[in-house]
Order: structure tokens, then C-alpha cells, then sequence
């Protein structure tokens, strides 16, 4: 098992309810442990060279002063058009082109609205309903999770 391999293998032990793992592969074998003198104790051994790693939870934790709350997000007001996917947000074919739409047009159901690029394929945003385009949200190659908002619209 590679470094990488052994982080994942952690993260989900540690998300887990066992208390113990133990991995033998080829010519090395992991153990896990939690309990209540460790937060995660990680012996790997291997023929080549034996490795010990034990991480130890603090025996208390410090006091944290509270932290102000990100502002939330805004209202908005009106129907909106959400992304399906994640991926990158454009609002054009390619940079030299003008804007699939823009605030104040008018569309019709299955017009074209913007593109996301989820995995290097190009996916057309089309309007579900007639509408008018009050607010483009995203910026141009923007990042965008799934559900999030893309267009504020008004239905016509």
C-alpha cells in the first residue's frame, strides 16, 4: 500500500465504529486502533523496514474562542434556474462569442441559457419554461455545485 492508500484507509476507519483493523497485504500489515488513550493508533510493519506511527488525542482539548458566522447567503428574489451538476459555469460558446443571454432577455423553453463543463464535457443549460432573465449569478468560468442557483427568473 501506497501513502495515499493508507491516508483514505484512516479516514474511513476513523469515520467508522470500529475500534480495531488490522490489514495484512504481501509483505506488510496495518493495524488500526481507537480507544480511549488514542484517537488513532497506525502500526505499519513491513519486511523491509518496520514502521510505528501513533497519533494521540490531546487529554483536553483548549478552549476556542467563538467565530463570527460567514454572512448568509443572499435572498433571492424570484424563481431561479438551478445547476444540475457540478462543474464550470459559462455563459458563451467560446471566448469570442457573445453571451447565450443576458439580464432583461426574454427566452423560450428550450433556448440555450449558458454551459456547464463537468468532466471536459460541455452541457447546455436550457430554459424549462418562457421567462424573462432577471439576474445571471455566476461569473463566467465559474465553479458551480450542484443545485446552486445560476439564473433569478420570471416566468412569462
Amino acid at each position: 500500500m501506497n501513502f495515499k492508500e493508507i491516508k483514505e484507509l484512516i479516514e474511513i476507519f476513523d469515520a467508522s465504529n470500529l475500534n480495531r483493523l488490522s490489514i495484512s497485504q504481501e509483505n506488510s500489515t496495518i493495524k488500526l486502533q481507537k480507544g480511549q488513550n488514542c484517537a488513532t493508533a497506525v502500526v505499519v510493519e513491513s519486511q523491509n523496514a518496520p514502521v510505528s506511527a501513533t497519533l494521540q488525542a490531546p487529554q483536553s482539548l483548549p478552549q476556542i474562542a467563538p467565530v463570527a458566522s460567514a454572512p448568509a447567503a443572499p435572498v433571492l428574489a424570484g424563481e431561479t434556474i438551478n445547476s444540475p451538476m457540478v462543474g464550470t459555469f459559462y455563459r458563451c460558446p467560446s471566448p469570442d462569442t457573445p453571451a447565450y443571454v443576458n439580464a432583461g432577455d426574454k427566452v423560450k423553453k428550450g433556448q440555450t441559457l449558458g454551459i456547464i463543463e463537468a468532466m471536459k464535457i460541455m452541457n447546455e443549460i436550457e430554459a424549462e419554461f418562457d421567462c424573462v432573465i432577471k439576474e445571471i449569478i455566476p461569473s463566467d468560468a465559474t465553479p458551480v455545485e450542484y443545485n446552486s442557483p445560476l439564473f433569478v427568473v420570471e416566468r412569462i
